[in-house]
């Protein structure tokens, strides 16, 4: 039986975990919209523990940590598709959104975050006022 090979498979296989592909983007797939007054973060984390899931923001950029554990022990891998290890990503957030007021859930391997719009950003009704004007009498 003749095989063909391919001597870049291998790199091509390597680049598709770690870089993703746009039909399977790498370790941390998002969605994010806005629903009201706030902005929802969806990050699939499936098999994550809660526990190592470590988020900061450092002025307006939000970085989410997690770590998927190493399969450790004597079993031969037979495939090895799911990204392990510590991964993370990072995300500019607007200087219209409070960063002081961040929730983050965790739930059935989704990690979700609900960012506020500040008040300051919201739009806002101006009263005007109405002056009368007094003429001057006078020399």
């Amino acid at each position: 039986m003749l095989m063909r090979t391919d001597p870049f498979r291998e790199l091509d296989r390597f680049a598709q975990q770690v870089l993703g592909t746009s039909a399977r983007p790498a370790a941390m797939p998002m969605d994010a919209w806005r629903s009201g007054d706030e902005f929802v973060v969806e990050f699939d984390l499936p098999g994550v523990d809660p526990a190592s899931v470590e988020l900061d923001v450092e002025r307006n950029v939000l970085t989410v940590k997690a770590q998927r554990p190493v399969n450790e022990g004597t079993a031969e891998m037979i495939a090895a598709e799911r990204p392990r290890g510590v991964f993370s990503r990072q995300l500019i957030l607007g200087d219209n959104l409070d960063t002081e007021k961040i929730r983050a859930s965790y739930r059935s391997g989704v990690l979700t975050l609900r960012v506020p719009v500040a008040e300051r950003a919201k739009p806002r009704r101006i009263a005007v006022e109405t002056v009368e004007e007094q003429q001057a009498i006078g020399a």
